[in-house]
């Protein structure tokens, strides 16, 4: 089974099941369940593709896919966005006859100044992110983006809490404060043993995160540290491995919904309606509270299908959360 499909088993499943208390009805296409109908009282039908629902317009949905556009858009709209730009594989900016290659980003990655982020522009989940501190880094990554995208991006490092606030038709249904892959010295483990169990938990508790013990940011992670997988951490040390917050990628989460000021959600809620979306989760960087008054923050970027199949298994309660925002969404795919 790949992956794409295990990702997709939670929603087609949950949106069969909430349909009828609505008096709806879904079809899922029964090869692999990515794909599915859903057939209203009134008669309107509407369909979903793994997290992609038919809610968002499609121009606003491609628009917030590429990273590089949906950052230019805000920018000119006012937003405050990390300081960053585009740059293309070899072979591309042949064919465009740009001068933007990948020398062209290391020479601005130094004018930035080290360490910078550098991620692939239309990727997601975090697949790709990496904060680079010195020149080997920094080809080391981009030349990994350029594997699968021919567009990398080049941006300001920035610090504070990771935030993803999802907002439909106007108002904030959920938020949540995301955090790194981390283990947790024991005193007598290995970072590397210590990671094998963290898998084994997520495959415990049905979460289908797969670790990717492999991946170079690590072990690049690891060694600034002056650690190794063989390092024993002491007991109640907190290590993360790696510098993106994404669920997917293995990252922590806990629902901060209750706490949100008024000021981030008027945020979320403008951004979301002025990219044309009605569905949309909006990354946020915030150095502070989420609690607090708006002090320093950053938008990360925005995305139009917020899928929140990895929160869900976190837990009892936050399936229950999740299956009352799907039911809410739902309700508006309706309309």
């Amino acid at each position: 089974m790949t992956k794409s499909k295990k990702e997709s088993l939670l929603l087609g499943p949950l949106l069969k099941r909430l349909a009828p208390t609505i008096g709806a009805k879904v079809v899922l296409e029964p090869v692999w369940g990515i794909a599915g109908q859903v057939t209203y009282k009134s008669g309107r039908r509407r369909y979903f593709r793994f997290n992609t629902l038919d809610l968002n317009p499609v121009g606003a949905s491609d628009i917030a896919k590429d990273k590089d556009y949906a950052a230019f858009f805000l920018k000119k709209m006012g937003y405050r966005t990390i300081q960053g730009d585009a740059f293309y594989s070899g072979r591309w900016a042949e064919t465009i006859s740009s001068k933007k290659d990948i020398d062209a980003a290391y020479r601005y990655a130094r004018k930035l100044g080290f360490p910078v982020i550098v991620k692939p522009n239309s990727g997601s989940q975090g697949s790709g992110v990496a904060l680079v501190y010195d020149k080997r880094e920094f080809y080391r990554a981009m030349r990994e983006i350029f594997k699968n995208d021919k567009i990398a991006l080049v941006q300001r490092r920035v610090k504070g809490k990771d935030y993803r606030i999802v907002v439909l038709d106007g108002k904030v249904i959920s938020a949540y404060e995301r955090t790194p892959l981390t283990v947790v010295g024991d005193g007598s483990s290995s970072i590397l043993t210590l990671l094998r169990k963290k898998q084994r938990d997520f495959e415990r508790k049905k979460r289908d995160t797969l670790i990717r013990f492999r991946d170079p940011r690590m072990r690049e992670k690891l060694r600034r540290m002056g650690l190794t997988w063989k390092s024993v951490p002491p007991k109640g040390m907190r290590i993360a491995l790696l510098d993106n917050a994404n669920l997917s990628s293995g990252g922590g989460s806990h629902d901060v919904t209750e706490r949100v000021h008024p000021a981030f959600r008027k945020l979320a809620t403008s951004i979301t309606k002025d990219m044309g979306l009605r569905l949309c989760g909006v990354d946020l960087m915030i150095e502070g509270d989420i609690a607090e008054k708006p002090k320093r923050y950053y938008i990360l970027e925005v995305n139009a299908a917020p899928g929140l199949d990895h929160y869900a298994r976190h837990g009892k309660e936050q399936q229950k959360i999740v299956e009352d925002l799907y039911l809410k969404v739902l309700k508006s795919l309706a309309h």
